[in-house]
């Protein structure tokens, strides 16, 4: 899946791999799989979040089921570049709430020589594309989408619903707030919504 040995060793270069998807399809998990074998090969590797997301804790990067590692959190991207010096492999997780400087970033650290991990929600809870998520998607090397299971027909969900009854762009939630629903389920749920709204 992805070249780890360049073919051209005099160009040593490093690249962007981008995880995305919708909520509860293992993200975090597929981000925190490639750190630890980063690690495991005794690689120097620093991960950073979004100061913001202190959810199930507020320094390391836990995914839905409780698997865990150590990372910095930081309030705006430009803080990773004074954070990145000797390192091999950076992981960034939760990028849809930074800044757009996130894209530059993740770009300087690659033309640097270091692979970088993101992972983040492509689309927002509205189905619009997330913050600096399409751009970073389009910089990148290598994009994989993960799908969660949609609550509501089994099928592949790539939605994020919030259930409940709030319109800020940012705001973190867990099963309560949230369901994964595929392309189908989120059109019936939202029209429902749309319906509910003019009869109110």
């Amino acid at each position: 899946m992805f070249l780890e040995n360049t073919v051209n060793h005099t160009e040593q270069f490093g690249w962007i791999e981008v995880i995305c998807g919708s909520m509860f399809s293992g993200k975090t998990e597929e981000l925190i799989r490639r750190l630890k074998r980063a690690q495991f090969a005794k690689q120097k590797v620093e991960i950073f979040k979004p100061s913001v997301d202190v959810r199930y804790d507020d320094q390391d990067v836990v995914s839905h089921d409780s698997n865990k590692i150590r990372s910095t959190p930081v309030p705006a991207a430009a803080n990773i570049r004074l954070l990145t010096s000797d390192v091999q492999v950076v992981g960034i997780d939760e990028a849809q709430f930074f800044d757009d400087e996130i894209v530059a970033v993740c770009n300087d650290l690659a033309n640097r020589g270091i692979r970088v991990i993101v992972a983040g929600l492509d689309m927002d809870f509205k189905g619009q594309p997330f913050g600096p998520m399409p751009a970073l998607m389009a910089t990148a090397e290598y994009v994989t989408k993960v799908h969660a299971v949609c609550t509501r027909t089994g099928n592949l969900a790539h939605f994020s619903h919030r259930k409940t009854d709030n319109d800020d762009l940012v705001f973190l939630g867990e099963v309560q707030e949230y369901e994964p629903l595929s392309r189908a389920a989120y059109f019936k749920v939202t029209e429902a919504e749309k319906e509910n709204k003019k009869d109110g």
